[in-house]
């Protein structure tokens, strides 16, 4: 297990405007001058957090995740997101971590923020999805799914179940206190390194988001934080780093067992 790095792309988004974004989003890519090997992107990148499923979903093999494939593949990268998908007459706020082979891994939101309505036109997920690159483990998760700390915990086990937490989201401003506050808690209690994308600007109903875009450390440090501005930001995150933290405080072997219920 070797060193890893991320590129975060911090940026505002068009509404509902899918075409507009995808251009946006294909310049910023193919202009980054850092090598890379995982660009995150925020939560429903293509058209913003939207509650128009009907008008703006689409198949898994449609023009986005298309679009998704052949960047992952022209860059050598792993791409990853969440947009509208639209299977067996369900919508689903879905997370796709894109390959460069063109291999596709999904996580549906298991959380719908019903503050916003998601609940009543969204249908929640049901299982994790933790990727592997590397020997690294990479547990992938939506914006809302942050608030319940449950659905991230790690498993008490022989070894952590994953070594990197990534959120995507559409993060109002209003509550950026929670969204800070919670990403270093994330880290704190697993261990891990935690990865928070967020959008900036005013969304179509003029909800203002700050991105606050952060990379956390195991022990809870702020590696990077970008609030108001877009922003590309690359890091590479240190397994030494890691394993030096959980080898020092082996606090995860004493968690509590659980299982969850779907």
């Amino acid at each position: 297990m070797s060193s890893l790095t991320f590129t975060l792309i911090q940026s505002n988004l068009h509404w509902e405007d899918k075409a507009a974004n995808i251009k946006m989003w294909e310049e910023k890519i193919v202009s980054m001058k850092e090598k890379t090997e995982i660009i995150v992107l925020p939560e429903m990148f293509n058209t913003g957090f939207s509650m128009k499923p009907a008008l703006l979903s689409e198949k898994m093999d449609g023009p986005t995740v298309e679009w998704l494939k052949k960047i992952a593949a022209k860059q050598k990268i792993i791409l990853t997101g969440s947009l509208i998908i639209e299977e067996e007459g369900n919508y689903y706020n879905r997370l796709l971590w894109v390959l460069p082979n063109g291999q596709v891994g999904t996580y549906d939101k298991r959380h719908l923020f019903a503050y916003g309505t998601e609940d009543q036109f969204y249908t929640p997920g049901i299982k994790r999805l933790i990727a592997s690159v590397k020997g690294w483990k990479i547990n992938l998760q939506v914006c809302y799914d942050l608030r319940f700390p449950v659905w991230a915990r790690q498993q008490p086990q022989e070894n952590p179940e994953y070594d990197v937490l990534i959120y995507v989201a559409n993060w109002p401003e209003r509550r950026n206190t929670a969204w800070k506050t919670l990403l270093r808690a994330r880290a704190i209690e697993n261990q891990c390194y935690v990865i928070g994308v967020n959008r900036v600007g005013n969304d179509g109903n003029q909800i203002y988001h700050s991105g606050d875009s952060m990379v956390i450390d195991p022990l809870g440090e702020i590696l990077y934080h970008k609030e108001h501005e877009e922003d590309i930001f690359t890091i590479t995150l240190s397994n030494d780093k890691l394993e030096e933290v959980r080898k020092k405080f082996p606090f995860w072997k004493d968690a509590d067992e659980f299982n969850i219920l779907t």
